[in-house]
């Protein structure tokens, strides 16, 4: 497939152009926009599309290989989630990590996660539990590999199962609500080796006190790991090349 022409690195004092992506059509089988969203969604937190990124939506619809009606429902669904930017008479753009957005976002979901870890670590069953073990020991393996795609997937599945294991419907969709700019926001963060490292560790320890029971630990060590995610996030945020 022919690649949509990707533009040169951006330099201090010069206009961002488009971000475009190699063409990849469509299933006809699902709704297009849905997919649109996936796909979009994708390659925002993989930094294909990087913040304030434009949006070309000509570019676009031939990449996904759909008109541009389903792709403007996509890029609505998408601002909705935080992680595009609809401009008035300009293209759209993925929107942009702000320091103060990143405390304020890591804030509310430290909070979320907290009070989730500790209701899930009194309702967990033996079989959410075992899985929750066997998702630490494959996320484990693809940290020794140096595999980040599928770590990070795993890591999110963690987070999803822990706040699902909590039986809390409110705190539940207040955790999905924000879960696109939680997810590129940890995304980022792990772009950092040390982080990443820091991360395993902190998720054995999270395992370890829902192995025990301890729900005031795991509420306490989930909150602390989300917190030390938006700190690495905010330091690489603020070095000169964080553009």
């Amino acid at each position: 497939m022919d690649p949509v022409r990707r533009p040169p690195r951006r330099s201090p004092g010069r206009p961002r152009k488009p971000v475009l992506l190699e063409a990849a059509a469509l299933s006809p089988r699902r709704g297009l926009h849905d997919q649109a969203v996936e796909r979009l969604r994708g390659l925002i937190v993989a930094g294909t599309l990087p913040p304030g990124g434009a949006l070309v939506e000509t570019d676009l619809s031939v990449a996904l290989g759909i008109s541009r009606t389903p792709l403007r429902e996509a890029l609505k669904l998408l601002a909705v989630e935080g992680l595009v930017e609809l401009r008035p008479n300009r293209s759209p753009r993925v929107a942009e990590l702000h320091a103060q957005a990143v405390t304020e976002l890591f804030e509310a979901i430290a909070a979320i996660e907290r009070a989730a870890a500790e209701l899930a670590a009194a309702r967990i069953t033996p079989a959410e539990l075992e899985r929750l073990r066997r998702l630490q020991v494959e996320m484990e393996a693809h940290h020794a590999a140096g595999a980040l795609a599928p770590y990070f997937a795993l890591n999110q599945q963690i987070h999803a199962l822990i706040v699902a294991c909590a039986r809390n419907g409110p705190l539940r969709e207040a955790h999905e609500a924000l879960h696109a700019r939680a997810e590129i926001a940890r995304r980022r963060a792990l772009d950092s080796r040390a982080r990443w490292d820091e991360s395993v560790a902190e998720h054995r320890a999270i395992l370890a006190a829902f192995e025990t029971g301890d729900a005031a630990g795991a509420g306490r060590l989930l909150a602390d790991h989300v917190g030390h995610t938006g700190t690495a996030l905010l330091a690489g945020l603020a070095r000169p090349d964080a553009a």
